[in-house]
């Protein structure tokens, strides 16, 4: 895993989660105490609210993402840029200032103004956006996204918001973030769920992670929260979101979200690193953990079903089924062992594919289990 820095702050599985607040100079944005037009009063709010909360890093909103509201233009966004320069100037306290952008011109002009990094919610799809993040060595957040200006985040499927992290490449100091919310009508809240289940996966991509799952939809629904009602199942969600390899948070909630994502982090696996050695043990837990990490090193994607074992208890096996189970384990490489009542079966994703075409035909109910055991 790369380590990013900006603006001489480290992102990265060596250092703390990092925390990014949230300022808009935007009318339109939905979270109305981030919103200012006045630069004293922005800056009185990031100082207050934000950098003494515990934010590392403020990112700055020209305009709402909302889907509802029409695109501004590159000038349009430029107009509003000036209040956010000045706001910036006149904040007292220390952070990395990131403007949010999906235009390379907005981007360099804000470099050239105090601004440290780039969220591009739009993913590169102004190609010369990239080329500008490399021409002032800074870090950049990539979002998913299509190839269109218009449509930031519109990608629904798992694999499919994988692969848009990667059109246009990536930096050197590329965050990359898998776009959570409602960005595009046709992606649902259980599409952003399988992406949470599924978000040690990005880890595959060798970069830092960036989340915004801040009272986002997709967590609220689960447990029929409101948006005012929902810090505390942002909160959990923080800090799962940390153990499984997310770096930056960004959150309206500056102070709580800080402490749950060290929580997250405090309670994460040990992992075994030898840095003289360049030695470093990945966070896979899945098969499309394995799958992600060998398509990154060019290594045989099909050795992903070897790369993860799991344990199974079987407790109300008859003993012909004992017997057969015992059988096809063995011929698959897998470990049985216990008695009838208490059978444990150790494996790989591979080995329990063996199992499933290996028992006989007349334990069908002992099948279906291995089946889904290695498409898990």
């Amino acid at each position: 895993m790369r380590t990013v820095y900006a603006a001489g702050l480290g992102i990265g599985d060596d250092h703390p989660p990092r925390i990014m607040g949230v300022l808009n100079v935007s009318e339109e944005s939905p979270y109305k105490p981030s919103v200012f037009d006045d630069p004293a009063d922005a800056a009185a709010y990031v100082d207050r609210e934000l950098i003494d909360q515990g934010a590392d890093i403020v990112d700055v909103g020209l305009e709402s993402a909302n889907k509802r509201f029409d695109v501004l233009s590159a000038e349009q966004e430029l107009d509003r840029l000036d209040t956010a320069i000045e706001s910036i100037a006149s904040v007292s306290g220390d952070a990395v200032f990131s403007i949010e952008t999906r235009y390379h011109e907005v981007a360099k002009k804000a470099l050239q103004n105090g601004f440290d990094m780039v969220n591009d919610i739009c993913g590169f799809a102004d190609p010369q956006m990239p080329e500008v993040c490399k021409e002032y060595d800074v870090a950049v957040a990539k979002m998913a996204s299509p190839p269109d200006l218009a449509r930031p985040g519109a990608v629904e499927d798992v694999d499919d918001i994988y692969e848009a992290l990667k059109m246009n490449g990536l930096t050197d100091k590329t965050i990359v973030d898998p776009a959570f919310g409602g960005w595009s009508a046709e992606k649902t809240l259980e599409d952003d769920r399988e992406t949470f289940h599924r978000l040690r996966e990005f880890r595959g991509l060798g970069q830092p992670i960036l989340v915004s799952i801040n009272r986002k939809n997709f967590l609220r629904d689960v447990a029929g929260r409101s948006t005012e009602a929902a810090l505390p199942v942002s909160l959990a969600a923080t800090s799962m979101a940390v153990e499984r390899g997310a770096h930056v948070i960004r959150t309206h909630d500056v102070a709580e979200t800080r402490d749950a994502a060290l929580i997250g982090k405090a309670f994460s696996r040990r992992r075994v690193r030898d840095d003289e050695l360049g030695i470093s043990e990945l966070d896979v837990t899945t098969r499309g953990d394995a799958k992600r990490h060998l398509e990154r090193v060019g290594g045989d994607t099909n050795h992903a079903d070897k790369a993860v074992t799991r344990v199974v208890e079987l407790r109300k096996l008859s003993e012909s089924e004992h017997t057969a189970l015992t059988t096809a384990a063995g011929n698959a490489g897998a470990i049985i062992t216990g008695e009838i009542g208490a059978t444990l079966v150790i494996g790989t994703h591979g080995a329990f594919e063996q199992i499933a075409q290996a028992i006989p035909p007349e334990f069908d109910r002992l099948t279906a289990v291995f089946v889904e055991l290695s498409e898990l």
